[in-house]
């Protein structure tokens, strides 16, 4: 039985799971990835880490999908989180798994899981191409292959993993939307997630650089007064906003940024209740009695930010610690318990992890990841209109999609 020819483009996540598969079941694979090195993109995942997946079941799982998360059951049942870390085990990566079910390599290195994925395709007998696709090769509405800069490769079955349009620099450029298209697929708009927030407020640039961890975030919508998200950790003020791993969290919850609807508030002080934290401060002005405020706040609060707490507060910088009022104190206590930062707009989807949008999930059979338009086109990855929150998610939709896309292509 002569074995069938897969093509696959692009050697991020899902390209490269999805070629390996198609090898184990027998075909004949051509792997293109445009960039010299493979799974650019992994090796900047998790900080670096790569948080390879979450350690959770199927329904816990879709219902951090928030983006066309039914659209997975198939593919999450085929190859489910526990698949894949015993999958990454089984080629001698050891992992581990930490707060919030995180899984990550024991190592901590990110190029760990890329070597891994390479040997493991190789060892498949999978061929690797440097070369860019620039369009798929279609006949009587049939993939036959794609050309490339280089030369013309010709196939049974196409995979286009290419990714989305976030972190250009990795080769996620929207190479594949292109290739969709050609097929006659809908692409659908395509914004930035696990993204940093921008913010109208200049103090955030007189904190940049400034690291908040142990602080609660809670991004509410003024105009109807609800809470859209929260969380505890860590984040970050930048020059244009926040970032940080809460804020990235919290834009794949926003589906858009109206004028003067979203602000962040943040509790600097979580662990301590109002009353607590009043107590605290009373401590701080008794010990400081003589001293200005300003000059009061090095063992409550981080060097940047308390000229803007101070201004909030609206106290004159120089007044005795000893002259402070109970309705003064109580007006600190609200700023520390919730200092608000509005959200004016996301950064460009240049700057995101993860880019929401993509094929239609309609248009592609969730049992096989097949193109309904094309045949022996098929769909893995980023490139598909699916996105989900941080923690690992994201890496287990390419997982899954390209191992069920890597199978079906080769049978």
């Amino acid at each position: 039985m002569v074995s069938k020819k897969v093509l696959v483009v692009g050697a991020g996540a899902a390209g490269l799971i999805a070629a390996g598969t198609a090898a184990e079941y027998g075909a004949s694979v051509t792997l293109i990835e445009k960039n010299r090195r493979v799974g650019r993109k992994i090796m900047i995942t998790g900080k670096g880490r790569c948080n390879i997946t979450n350690n959770c079941d199927v329904q816990t799982f879709i219902r951090n999908v928030p983006v066309n998360g039914r659209f997975l059951y198939s593919a999450i049942n085929r190859f489910s989180p526990e698949d894949t870390i015993g999958f990454f085990e089984s080629l001698g990566l050891p992992l581990k798994t930490e707060r919030g079910n995180r899984v990550f390599p024991v190592s901590e290195r990110a190029v760990d899981v890329v070597d891994t994925l390479r040997e493991y395709v190789l060892n498949s007998g999978v061929k690797i191409v440097n070369d860019t696709a620039v369009a798929l090769i279609l006949e009587n509405g049939e993939a036959l292959g794609v050309k490339c800069e280089g030369q013309s490769y010709y196939a049974d079955s196409v995979i286009v993993c290419c990714g989305g349009k976030s972190y250009p620099l990795t080769g996620s450029t929207g190479d594949g939307y292109l290739l969709a298209k050609q097929a006659g697929h809908t692409v659908t708009e395509l914004k930035p997630s696990l993204v940093p927030l921008e913010s109208s407020d200049h103090e955030c640039k007189s904190m940049q650089g400034l690291s908040l961890k142990n602080v609660s975030l809670k991004i509410i919508n003024k105009n109807s007064n609800k809470e859209l998200y929260s969380d505890f950790g860590e984040m970050l003020f930048t020059h244009f906003g926040i970032s940080g791993p809460m804020v990235l969290s919290a834009s794949s919850h926003i589906r858009d940024i109206p004028p003067d609807t979203y602000t962040a508030v943040i509790d600097l002080k979580p662990a301590l209740d109002s009353e607590q934290l009043d107590r605290r401060l009373q401590n701080e002005f008794k010990a400081n009695s003589n001293k200005d405020v300003s000059n009061s706040f090095s063992k409550l609060l981080p060097k940047k930010i308390i000229v803007p707490v101070l201004k909030r507060w609206g106290v004159p910088f120089d007044k005795k610690c000893n002259a402070v009022t109970r309705e003064e104190r109580h007006a600190l206590c609200a700023i520390l318990k919730g200092f608000t930062v509005p959200i004016s707009g996301f950064r460009p989807i240049e700057e995101a992890i993860i880019t929401s949008g993509g094929v239609k999930t309609d248009e592609i059979n969730p049992k096989t990841m097949e193109s309904k338009l094309a045949a022996g086109l098929y769909f893995a990855g980023e490139v598909i209109d699916c996105d989900a929150y941080t923690g690992g998610f994201n890496l287990q939709i390419a997982w899954s999609t390209g191992r069920l896309a890597g199978e079906n292509a080769a049978i």
